[in-house]
């Protein structure tokens, strides 16, 4: 995990103030949580926001709901698990408090998503889409939305045998072996140059500066 620096790959500024975070896993939220705070205090000030996800294999979902709450001003229920051993439902919400600046709840948000989006990268983007705070640009996503755990047999077999479900709270339902499908069907590999287009066009409708409204048509 920290030779890939947590799954935090790249923070960056693109042109026009547009903040991009490309985020490779959701790790265990104590040792991510310093680099999505810093993450999250350099994109701040941006005007919208592009999360990619799609390289991202999955992980934990109390950092799903870690990452989500920067993104919302109320705390917001996101997805629930039902564990079939416990017979129980552990409902995720977004947290009261975060350290550091929240991105607030009225800028645009857009994730990239592609097949290789697995599990609790799935968890987000399904819980950001049908919650209408994220637009979804790119392809369906792996369909992975039931934890498992490893089950051994003897000293040389096992199984991933799944134990739980994802639930959500908006559609009663989840994703799995259908994958998350986008708003906005696309190749991948074109997925973030049309995001930062569907951007731009956006604000050269409603830019009230006509010097910017040129730089940003040209």
């Amino acid at each position: 995990l920290q030779q890939r620096n947590f799954g935090v790959e790249k923070v960056e500024r693109l042109d026009f103030n547009i903040g991009y975070l490309d985020l490779r896993s959701f790790a265990p939220p104590a040792l991510v949580a310093p680099k999505l705070q810093a993450a999250m205090t350099l994109l701040a000030d941006t005007q919208a926001l592009i999360i990619d996800l799609r390289f991202n294999d999955g992980g934990e979902p109390l950092t799903v709901a870690l990452l989500a709450s920067y993104l919302f001003d109320e705390r917001t229920r996101l997805n629930d698990i039902y564990d079939r051993g416990t017979d129980s439902t552990e409902e995720y919400w977004t947290a009261d408090t975060v350290a550091g600046p929240r991105y607030g709840g009225d800028k645009q948000v857009y994730l990239l998503t592609s097949r290789d989006t697995f599990s609790a990268a799935e968890d987000f983007a399904y819980a950001l889409k049908n919650l209408k705070r994220a637009t979804l640009i790119g392809s369906s996503t792996g369909g992975g939305a039931h934890p498992a755990r490893e089950r051994r047999f003897n000293d040389h077999f096992g199984a991933i045998v799944p134990t739980a479900r994802s639930i959500s709270p908006i559609t009663r339902t989840d994703w799995e072996g259908i994958g998350v499908i986008p708003d906005i069907e696309t190749d991948p590999d074109d997925a973030l140059e049309h995001a930062q287009l569907l951007i731009l066009r956006d604000w050269v409708a409603t830019e009230a500066d006509a010097m910017r409204r040129v730089a940003i048509a040209q």
